[in-house]
């Protein structure tokens, strides 16, 4: 069997691949998606709390947001008292595309676990947390 990091790398890159083609159908650009679910279940945030959770860098985030907001899935403002901050937050649109690329990640989830039990896909997703807050945690060193 391959190592254990060769066997996440391919694993990410079909999870990743298998949502890009989700998001495409919606005329969705990588980045996008991801930024959708956050908002969705997190409501209203300060883009850089929003660049760190989607794991995206500030600079790059900023395009992304930028293009979003073009396309009116995002509305960007500024709070009272707040002048350095943007918060965004998802449009009637934006909802709705958060709502497809939702579905559409629920048929990926779907399809990653089909050969696996419902028991053995909890156990998948409490070691893959734990392989996560261990390379965080390194990360953090």
């Amino acid at each position: 069997m391959e190592p254990l990091h060769y066997l996440l790398m391919k694993t990410h890159g079909a999870v990743k691949r298998a949502m890009l083609a989700e998001g495409a159908k919606l005329g969705l650009t990588p980045g996008q998606p991801k930024i959708l679910e956050f908002l969705m279940n997190n409501g209203e945030s300060d883009q850089k709390t929003l660049a760190a959770d989607c794991e995206i860098e500030q600079a790059t985030a900023g395009g992304i947001l930028l293009r979003m907001e073009e396309a009116g899935l995002i509305a960007r403002r500024r709070k009272d008292g707040n002048r350095r901050s943007l918060y965004v937050s998802l449009t009637p649109r934006g909802a709705e595309m958060a709502r497809k690329m939702d579905e559409a990640a629920r048929e990926v989830d779907r399809l990653a676990a089909s050969l696996l039990s419902a028991d053995e896909e909890e156990l998948l997703k409490n070691m893959l947390a734990s392989v996560r807050r261990a390379m965080t945690e390194t990360e953090e060193k």
